[in-house]
């Protein structure tokens, strides 16, 4: 009854099963490895963005008459102004570091009845999330 053929370890389709298994399995990690990655540079420009909103509004709090007379006020289009009175310094500083830390980085600050309205606008195309992000922050000094 014995056929003369024993079954002596794997064949050819249980290898290539199996290797096809480990593959899928190496290319699903490494896909997660590549959306962590991501989503954590996405995170660094976003944290990097608020930092920046404490800094102009920590430079206002600083100068708090300037600022409620208007002298910080500034659109997200003008440039910063030229000058080197503490104002002008101040917002000369904030927008390099917003072009310098953010990709594409600007700002913004205008009052509004009594409050502070602060955004900050970036380019987030290029680490994986959407073009135009914007942060807007409302205080009072």
């Amino acid at each position: 009854m014995n056929s003369g053929r024993q079954s002596a370890g794997f064949s050819l389709i249980e290898v290539l099963v199996s290797v096809l298994v480990l593959g899928s399995g190496i290319l699903g990690m490494a896909s997660l490895q590549l959306n962590a990655l991501k989503y954590n540079q996405v995170a660094a420009v976003r944290s990097q963005a608020t930092f920046l909103v404490y800094d102009i509004t920590d430079r206002m709090r600083a100068n708090r008459t300037k600022a409620q007379a208007g002298s910080y006020d500034i659109s997200l289009t003008a440039s910063a102004p030229t000058g080197s009175s503490i104002v002008a310094t101040d917002l000369q500083q904030w927008r390099a570091a917003l072009d310098e830390q953010l990709p594409s980085g600007t700002g913004a600050v205008q009052r509004s009845a009594g409050k502070f309205i602060i955004t900050v606008q970036w380019d987030e195309s290029r680490v994986g999330g959407a073009a135009g992000q914007q942060f807007v922050y409302e205080t009072r000094l």
